[in-house]
């Protein structure tokens, strides 16, 4: 699981955000309170199509119709738990790509356990941090136990590992002033989820996807004059993005 994967480049992150932008997929996001807004105008910046209900009795319905699911933990509330399960069993029966973000689980231990028991439904990709992986293989390292299986993880940081069946990719693109907005990492979630749909390859879809939306970062920085003019920034280097932009700024490690 820790081979290179020498294929990926600027031009296959390219072309699967071009057809995100053709193909528009629906995303259809369980998230957090504080991140629901931001996830729904990043995943329409960048040509995707958001669903955002967390009810019970219709979550469903609209994981089975979208192309992806994200599932976020970032607010574990009685309504989101019960949600959860029923779009994670009605997107694996449609053969819809899911990824699971773990939010916090190295603040929560009950929300440690919960995280555990969805990895068993197979997660196509995991995204986490380095902290957040350390509360749920305290003893054990995440590459090792995930190898052999169909899960790809992604773990953000200042370095992205990304490192699935086929190998790994590490990249260094992205900028501090996301960290001073929330929800950006979350919305990267989505992002991911979007670019799953549109690829048969998990490591280079999870890639391209941290690849864009860290890379449209890094153009929103330059023009921001901080984290209030961050986000609209963001959301027009999502629309604005293309193969050169890529090209020029991809940081392969």
């Amino acid at each position: 699981m820790t081979a290179s994967y020498p294929d990926f480049d600027a031009g296959i992150a390219a072309d699967l955000l071009e057809r995100v932008r053709r193909t528009a997929p629906r995303v259809h996001c369980i998230t957090n309170a504080v991140a629901q807004h931001f996830t729904a105008n990043v995943l329409l910046a960048l040509g995707a199509v958001p669903s955002m209900t967390i009810a019970p009795e219709e979550v469903a319905t609209f994981a089975a119709g979208a192309d992806a699911l994200l599932v976020n933990l970032g607010t574990l509330d009685d309504t989101r738990r019960a949600a959860i399960p029923k779009a994670i069993e009605a997107a694996k029966a449609a053969g819809r790509p899911f990824v699971l973000d773990p939010v916090f689980v190295n603040r929560s231990p009950v929300r440690c356990s919960h995280a555990k028991e969805l990895l068993s439904s197979s997660p196509t990709v995991l995204r986490a941090n380095r902290e957040e992986l350390a509360a749920l293989y305290p003893a054990e390292d995440p590459l090792e136990v995930l190898a052999g299986t169909s899960v790809t993880l992604a773990m953000t940081g200042a370095e992205d590992l990304i490192s699935g069946p086929g190998g790994t990719v590490r990249i260094a693109n992205g900028h501090p002033l996301l960290a001073r907005v929330t929800a950006t990492g979350c919305a990267g979630g989505a992002v991911i989820a979007a670019f799953l749909s549109v690829s048969d390859d998990p490591v280079q879809a999870a890639a391209a996807a941290l690849t864009v939306f860290n890379i449209a970062g890094e153009m929103a920085a330059e023009r921001a004059r901080g984290p209030g003019t961050l986000v609209p920034e963001l959301l027009d280097a999502l629309y604005l993005i293309d193969e050169a932009r890529i090209s020029d700024r991809l940081k392969r490690v």
